[in-house]
């Protein structure tokens, strides 16, 4: 497989490009055929080419919508250690970016934060509750102005949504993480960098400490 991306890369071959046939891709490599399909199978599984009878093998780019696909076994029971990680990526970014936070906040920032934070305390479900949490947290991502991150962010939804479920749970989620949430919208409008990461990497840290203790 990595010979063949080494062939994409040196040919500068973009979307929409065939790649040699399998015959060609042996003889070039000098390999099996069945190395080539393993080669080929993994690369389709990786969302980067396309393989159709009569026609071959084709560079695509899916590989966010396989990323998609990964996250999105939610069903699977979230470790303690996947818990960890998600977490942590989220401190670095909703925490340690404050200063991006503060140059780029707006007044609408500030309303679609309060709209997120006053569904979820309205929520009559702890599933609505955790739309509604995540609904906060893209908006506040948001304010950063970086689509990669919030693609990210979105990708990530089903696992980030289980461990806010999981946590809600644990605790009252109508005002517990409205209270937390709104110290930090008001650290936030206060351009108070102290308090901001203290409130949310509080905030995210109770998510830990909840999962942690379990039920």
């Amino acid at each position: 497989m990595l010979e063949i991306r080494a062939l994409i890369d040196s040919e500068l071959l973009k979307v929409g490009d065939a790649l040699p046939s399998e015959r060609e891709l042996c003889e070039r490599f000098s390999t099996s055929r069945n190395t080539v399909r393993e080669a080929m199978r993994m690369l389709k599984a990786y969302g980067v080419v396309e393989v159709r009878p009569k026609v071959g093998a084709t560079i695509i780019d899916n590989r966010m919508a396989r990323a998609f696909d990964l996250f999105s076994f939610n069903t699977i029971e979230i470790s303690r250690k996947t818990f960890a990680d998600i977490q942590g990526f989220r401190t670095l970014i909703e925490v340690n970016s404050v200063d991006a936070m503060f140059d780029n906040l707006t007044d609408d920032h500030l309303a679609a934060l309060l709209a997120a934070n006053a569904a979820m305390k309205s929520a009559q479900t702890i599933q609505e509750a955790s739309e509604a949490d995540f609904g906060f947290h893209i908006s506040l991502v948001g304010i950063l102005d970086n689509a990669a991150l919030l693609e990210l962010y979105r990708i990530m939804k089903p696992v980030i949504i289980g461990i806010m479920e999981k946590g809600k749970s644990r605790q009252d989620f109508r005002t517990s993480t409205f209270d937390q949430h709104q110290a930090v919208i008001d650290a936030l409008s206060a351009h108070d960098r102290i308090n901001y990461q203290y409130a949310l990497q509080h905030h995210l840290t109770i998510g830990f400490d909840t999962f942690v203790e379990g039920p």
